[in-house]
């Protein structure tokens, strides 16, 4: 493992996990798999092999894990909706990282994204010198996952211009690319599926088509259901993040993170925990993952500017980059929040509250 890289794939993260999974598997192996269905579920979900702890990758609800893993053994592919920071993004790399052990073939949908990347382009050096030839034909990731019998990942797909996604109707139904310049196609070996993303948030942007949609199985991941499980995952992947930045500094105590997750699920629902007072709303999305973030950013403050540990001073900081993303809107929901709800909790938040109102002055 190269410690010199930034952000390691999932395969490479956790190789020894799988391979440890690869060796006890005993089930059926699905053509152009590495493991069985069931392999791919105790990687996602976490347990023990032969003594082998596999760390659990997704915290959620199990069932809709599986019917991922069902969808991917089938000729359906699969779309992974939610609201930003679900973990769509984490559980395609993963499901990806432990069905092929590569998860590297992406194409990441933005405004910008041609039809090229979906199907092909050409080196136009190359096409120019010697005409078209297989030899100029540069391959897109889902060319290359066809060729090879393996899954494709599209990352935000509603981000792209509807032509663009219409690319995938021929290629999600008859498993096949037309190359009409060389007279020639290619077919998908067994194996080959998509993977693809959409933000609930980016509704409307570029709606996919109903020809499109029943090309996919879909499958809603929801945000963290208790306080309890979202603790559990803003946890353990500050610990996973921390370690991999190298930060010196100390984990957060688990009252920090429980602050943390509190004050983002209340303006996230629009009213406090028990209900009692409703809340404006923020422009920003307060996930778990921009919980993560803004835990990791404390830490970052703690160990390069503090003495190693984590104060109410750094988290005050952090929360408001989180919170304020509009001057105008942002600020007057944060600064009601304060003065009435966290200033109203007494000791346990004071200190947190007097940091978050002199940097929101």
């Amino acid at each position: 493992m190269n410690s010199e890289i930034l952000r390691l794939p999932a395969e490479e993260l956790y190789r020894e996990e799988l391979e440890a999974i690869i060796a006890a598997d005993k089930d059926p192996v699905p053509s152009g798999w590495r493991m069985s269905p069931r392999g791919v579920l105790t990687y996602i979900m976490g347990g023990n092999v032969k003594g082998k702890n596999i760390t659990p990758k997704y915290m959620g609800d199990k069932r809709l894990v599986e019917i991922c893993i069902a969808t991917l053994v089938t000729d359906r592919a699969l779309l992974l909706i939610g609201e930003p920071g679900t973990a769509k993004s984490w559980l395609s790399e993963h499901l990806t990282a432990a069905i092929n052990g590569d998860s590297s073939r992406v194409i990441q949908g933005t405004a910008g994204t041609t039809e090229e990347q979906i199907r092909y382009s050409w080196n136009y050096a190359m096409l120019l010198a010697n005409g078209p030839s297989f030899d100029s034909l540069v391959k897109s990731p889902v060319y290359t996952a066809m060729e090879d019998g393996a899954i494709a990942r599209i990352e935000e797909i509603s981000r792209c211009a509807s032509e663009v996604q219409d690319a995938l109707i021929s290629i999600l139904s008859e498993k096949r690319i037309s190359i009409p310049e060389l007279s020639a196609d290619v077919a998908a070996k067994k194996g080959f599926s998509v993977i693809a993303t959409a933000n609930t948030r980016d509704k409307g942007v570029n709606e996919m088509s109903s020809a499109l949609k029943r090309r996919f199985n879909i499958v809603v991941l929801p945000a963290p259901s208790d306080m309890e499980t979202e603790i559990n995952i803003v946890t353990s992947r500050v610990a996973q993040l921390s370690d991999g930045f190298r930060i010196s500094a100390e984990l957060p105590d688990r009252s920090s993170v429980e602050r943390i997750v509190t004050i983002f699920r209340e303006l996230r629902d629009g009213r406090t925990l028990d209900g009692q007072i409703k809340l404006k709303p923020t422009t920003g999305v307060l996930s778990a993952a921009e919980a993560i973030s803004l835990l990791v950013n404390s830490m970052a403050l703690a160990g390069s500017f503090g003495n190693g540990r984590v104060t109410n001073h750094d988290l005050a900081a952090a929360l408001q980059g989180a919170i304020v993303k509009d001057e105008a809107k942002d600020k007057a929901a944060w600064t009601e929040y304060l003065e009435n709800v966290m200033r109203k909790r007494g000791k346990e938040y004071a200190e947190l509250y007097a940091e978050c109102r002199e940097r929101n002055s």
